[in-house]
């Protein structure tokens, strides 16, 4: 219990010292006028009593220990939230539900398979505030930015391939991930957007210049990621190009998985949790001992008076 503890004020304590001067050299003196049993005091010998000299004595040390200010260091460290902001927008369309994607599995659809990398992917990302984005003919926003992993993958795992539409609005995705972003006061935000398609024409109703231009407005990088072999990569290349990401391309499970992998090394943030002390403060228990004392001395000092 007492590991640890020590005074803020240990110099306080040579208060002591005058106080065992003055019982030693001061002699009692109370006038009448404040205390007109006075005399009685002295015949009663209030003053070599023990237990009223036990509790003065307890008071005064006690008072002292007070002010000495007893506390106590408790060193924790402070878990560190200054990573990346990151949006994943994640395509949702009818065409995620190509099976063949992962050879192991084969029966899987593309979507998920991408679910299980992705929250594989949310994992590790221990000090990023993470959003969610999913799109089809129209996107939204599935889950805004947030430090709790386990909350954000159980939203991924509850995604459902056509929930926003069966075509493919990516320049929307992309607008809706700026829109995610956009509020942070971050100097690092991330887009990792993934898609197995063109943008349809006729849905998606925003141009691509336009969704470049917000993305470097609000100076996001961006990861795009092509899965199958039939997704617009010149399209991914320019987005990549603009925010200063990089493009990838994945025809399987495996390589999908290397894509997250590679861009979790490339986005890392090395970050040093701190150590911070919290003191404890122990003055409460002397001083409620002091003045409890004192009170004491008070009580059986007046009651042996009026005897």
């Amino acid at each position: 219990m007492f590991d640890g503890l020590y005074f803020e004020f240990p110099k306080i304590g040579f208060v002591i010292f005058f106080f065992i001067a003055c019982e030693t050299l001061c002699k009692e003196k109370m006038p009448s006028i404040y205390f007109p049993h006075i005399s009685r005091f002295g015949a009663n010998s209030i003053a070599v009593s023990k237990k009223l000299f036990m509790l003065k004595w307890i008071a005064i040390v006690m008072m002292i220990v007070a002010l000495m200010s007893p506390v106590k260091d408790k060193p924790y460290e402070l878990e560190p939230k200054h990573g990346h902001e990151i949006a994943l927008v994640l395509d949702a369309s009818e065409s995620m539900r190509e099976g063949g994607f992962d050879k192991a599995n084969p029966y899987l659809t593309r979507f998920d398979v991408v679910k299980n990398i992705v929250k594989d992917f949310i994992a590790k990302r221990h000090n990023d505030n993470l959003g969610l984005v999913v799109f089809g003919a129209y996107s939204f926003i599935a889950s805004p930015l947030t430090y709790d992993k386990h909350i954000l993958s159980r939203i991924v795992s509850q995604l459902q391939i056509g929930m926003a539409g069966q075509y493919t609005a990516l320049y929307e995705a992309i607008t809706q991930g700026v829109n995610l972003l956009k509020m942070s006061h971050s100097k690092s935000k991330v887009m990792i957007l993934l898609t197995d398609g063109y943008s349809t024409q006729g849905v998606d109703k925003i141009p691509l210049d336009v969704a470049l231009d917000f993305i470097k407005k609000e100076n996001i990088k961006v990861y795009p990621i092509g899965i199958g072999r039939e997704y617009n990569g010149a399209v991914l290349q320019k987005i990549a190009k603009v925010s200063g990401g990089v493009a990838f391309g994945a025809t399987n499970a495996k390589e999908l998985a290397a894509i997250y992998k590679k861009i979790d090394e490339l986005e890392k943030v090395k970050i040093k949790n701190k150590t911070i002390n919290s003191l404890s403060y122990y003055y409460f228990y002397p001083l409620f001992i002091g003045f409890l004392s004192f009170m004491l001395y008070v009580y059986f000092r007046n009651k042996r008076g009026r005897k």
